[in-house]
């Protein structure tokens, strides 16, 4: 029997070492028998057959196990979204999300089925000294069919308090899902159905707000103010509640991207659908309602989705100017109410809404009603036989924008740059990029003033993202207009854009002043130094830093066409020709010189800036000691190739204001004793998402017995950990900041990088620090390959 197990066993191995597969089988081997007829919801696992020895060297038994290998998805809203566990040597469990990625994801969500494209996450992990891990870390390359294809790291021991996860989604989804309003009395407004499985159906409008609704507008086409309705405010639909629980940030494009229910799941009834206005005015918008012609009548402005009257107590002329420029018109007279002082006959009817406005005293150099002196909205004391009337000049002025349309810059290190906003209809708002020039940039500084040193017009909110309208869209400037409203095209609020699109314009960008000319000091006798900022911005508990304000920062880069090359790691420039990083950055990608470029000078990633160049790789000089399955001697130092990419051979790195190098610590630097004002920076997470910006936050040397506490053994003394005791601010330097610097001030000045990001456990969490290599360990061997290899190019 024995041998004709092992021969039956043989066969099932020579017939498919992948699949558990038999067309006949002796009935007594019944796993064998359940292995082939488990196929369907099991039949894409990968099988195994183990054979069991007993103690006289005999196979007892034998049985195939369909689900090793297999993923599942677990504690999950659906079916495609959850904890990631996998089923190894017969026990199902989870794998930590250190360096966990949207390339693994995507391999997880092809081995669940096909078409499906995934979104890497990491979730709190239970018990986790009681939790089963199979893998620290997974590192595919995206492209394969199944998780066990990918490189990882054992699981080995030690803390782990995040899981990874995985949020999976059909590829056919990027259609845009078909929506609709019902029930207002405009088509730009209304209950909001989707379709769905062959029917229309409502949306219940737990957690809906005004991101919601600017998604729908958006998706719709409807631009303008977007405000979210709940409690079935144009009506009760008729058909089912499809969706529940949308949570939209407001910048999707379609409602289908937004997290949201499983179709069908919800705890709603018809009196709670959600409906959206997307209405195109704002509030202060104003109009004349009643009259024989569209520049005369009663006047009404706009509050919070509603419009209504104006009391005319203390009404003048000047007033009435503010109101028909505000409208596009040169001028207008105040109209009276027809009949007796007593019982006063509204020359373009009663009013029916609210009175919004009294007591309104205007100069008549106002741009809008909004900025005169005024009471506060709906307090008066007036009837509508007291609304205000009026008549314009039918004579527009201009495109209906007035040309001293205040314009301001925001968001900028000095008041000749930042986020171009305008004053319109009593509200200040962006300017969309779509066609911006420095052109358009010259006429925005020459209005405001500034002396022109050629304009510079960045865009993708290079000075960060606006909150209120996106007033205009396709500005376009011949470079010669007095103002920026000659160069406004389209109606005001006529716009596809989102606030990550806000245009900016640098009025002092081609300044080449003594401030501006390159460095050529000694690196000893310039490392550390920064600019000077008045204003200080605080990565995750981090936010935007200053361009310059950090000149060592680096980044590695894989090659690819200028801008397009995907960030693979955050580094320090130490060196004319040098820059410090992990080793565990070239971990995923390989150590070949080919694979990648480094950016110096960069502060907005999407952006081409003035001091920013790339440079090619000669060398990556991994720390000897290091090892891929350790996080000991995780240290790295890339040389560059002389001559920035694209332009001719030369030296390294020109020194700027705005790239300098950071100084080295000495061997012996007692760094807990010495450091002060530290900060970390990179391009990482932000909490939300990775950031465009350069981002900075301040963060704590930790006491080694605290770190060890956490790490145990895993923590050496190659190492320092830094966080944030305080649980209310949480700082730590995340995947996408990996190789980055953590530098501090070093007392009697100038700035020494302290720390290279490492790993840690968890990422935004108050229980685990993130973890640096301790630079000071390293500087003899760091100026030895510097001073080594300069010695070697000095010889050639």
């Amino acid at each position: 029997m024995n041998l004709a197990f092992l021969a039956l066993t043989a066969a099932l191995l020579a017939a498919n070492s992948s699949f558990c597969y038999s067309s006949s089988v002796p009935s007594f081997i019944l796993p064998f028998t359940d292995c082939v007829q488990s196929r369907g919801k099991d039949g894409f696992y990968r099988g195994a057959i183990d054979v069991t020895e007993n103690h006289k060297g005999r196979a007892d038994w034998g049985y195939c196990d369909c689900k090793q290998g297999s993923v599942r998805l677990q504690g999950g809203r659906t079916k495609l979204d959850g904890r990631v566990e996998m089923y190894l040597g017969g026990v199902w469990g989870s794998v930590c999300s250190d360096d966990w990625g949207d390339e693994d994801a995507a391999v997880v969500c092809r081995q669940l089925g096909k078409g499906i494209s995934g979104r890497a996450r990491a979730v709190p992990l239970f018990h986790p000294s009681m939790a089963k891990l199979h893998w620290r870390a997974v590192h595919c390359q995206g492209e394969e069919s199944d998780l066990l294809q990918c490189p990882k790291t054992v699981w080995n021991g030690g803390e782990c308090n995040l899981a990874a996860a995985i949020t999976c989604a059909q590829q056919q989804a990027e259609v845009a899902l078909p929506i609709r309003l019902v029930g207002g009395a405009l088509g730009s407004e209304g209950t909001v159905e989707v379709f769905h499985a062959g029917q229309w159906g409502s949306i219940c409008d737990d957690q809906w707000d005004d991101s919601d609704a600017e998604v729908v507008c958006r998706q719709l086409g409807l631009s303008g103010v977007a405000r979210a309705w709940g409690q079935g405010h144009f009506g009760k639909g008729s058909g089912r509640v499809l969706l529940d629980e949308v949570r939209c940030t407001g910048n999707e494009l379609t409602l289908e991207q937004c997290p949201k229910s499983a179709w069908g799941e919800h705890n709603c009834q018809h009196s709670e659908d959600a409906g959206v206005s997307c209405n195109p005015l704002t509030d202060g918008s104003l109009r004349l309602v009643g009259g024989a012609t569209s520049y005369e009548g009663r006047l009404e402005v706009f509050y919070r989705g509603r419009w209504g009257t104006v009391c005319d107590d203390g009404w003048t002329d000047s007033n009435t100017q503010v109101v028909c420029r505000q409208l596009g018109y040169r001028l207008g007279e105040t109209l009276l109410s027809e009949g007796l002082d007593i019982t006063p006959v509204p020359r373009f009817g009663v009013g029916s809404g609210p009175i919004l406005l009294d007591d309104v005293s205007c100069t008549g150099k106002e741009p809008s009603i909004l900025v005169c002196n005024r009471n506060e909205w709906l307090r008066h004391d007036c009837t509508h036989h007291e609304d205000v009337n009026i008549a314009c000049s039918p004579g527009r002025n201009g495109e209906s924008l007035p040309m001293s349309m205040p314009v301001r810059l925001v968001g900028g290190e000095s008041p000749r740059e930042g986020r171009v906003e305008l004053y319109l209809s009593g509200q200040w708002g962006t300017v969309c990029d779509d066609g911006w020039t420095d052109l358009d940039a010259e006429v925005v500084c020459r209005q405001m003033g500034y002396r022109y040193w050629g304009g510079k017009g960045p865009c993708d909110g290079y000075f960060g993202e606006g909150t209120g309208p996106i007033h205009v869209d396709n500005v376009k400037c011949s470079g010669e207009e007095r103002s920026l409203a000659d160069c406004i095209k389209q109606p005001p609020g006529t716009h596809n854009c989102r606030h990550s699109e806000d245009a900016g314009v640098i009025c002092d960008y081609g300044e080449s002043q003594h401030s501006y000319q390159e460095v050529k000091d000694p690196v000893t006798s310039i490392c550390g130094l920064r600019l000077i900022h008045t204003r200080q911005k605080r990565i995750i508990g981090g936010e935007n830093s200053l361009r310059g304000g950090w000149p060592w920062q680096a980044a590695v880069r894989l090659r690819g066409s200028r801008g397009d090359g995907r960030l693979v790691c955050g580094a320090t420039l130490i060196d004319s020709c040098w820059v410090l990083t992990s080793a565990h950055c070239f971990k995923r990608y390989g150590n070949s010189t080919k694979q990648y470029k480094v950016r110096v000078g960069d502060y907005h990633s999407l952006v081409p800036e003035e001091y920013e160049e790339e440079y090619g790789v000669d060398q990556i000089i991994i720390h000897p000691s290091y090892r891929s399955q350790s996080n000991d001697y995780d240290l790295a130092l890339v040389r560059l190739s002389p001559g920035a990419v694209g332009q001719m051979p030369g030296e390294c790195v020109s020194f700027s204001r705005h790239v300098l190098p950071a100084c080295l610590p000495m061997k012996k630097e007692r760094v807990l004793k010495q450091a002060s004002n530290c900060h970390i920076t990179g391009w990482g997470d932000t909490g939300r998402s990775y950031s465009k910006t350069l981002q900075q936050a301040p963060i704590s040397l930790l006491p080694r017995r605290h770190c060890q506490h956490h790490f145990h053994s895993a923590f050496t003394s190659r190492m320092l950990c830094a966080g944030s005791i305080q649980s209310e601010r949480r700082v730590d330097s995340c995947r996408g900041d990996s190789g980055g610097p953590l530098v501090c001030e070093r007392p009697g000045g100038g700035w020494v990088v302290y720390g290279v990001t490492s790993w840690g456990h968890a990422c935004r969490t108050q229980q685990s620090p993130g973890v640096y290599t301790k630079v000071s360990a390293f500087s003899p061997w760091i100026r030895k390959v510097i001073t080594r290899d300069d010695q070697k190019e000095r010889g050639r």
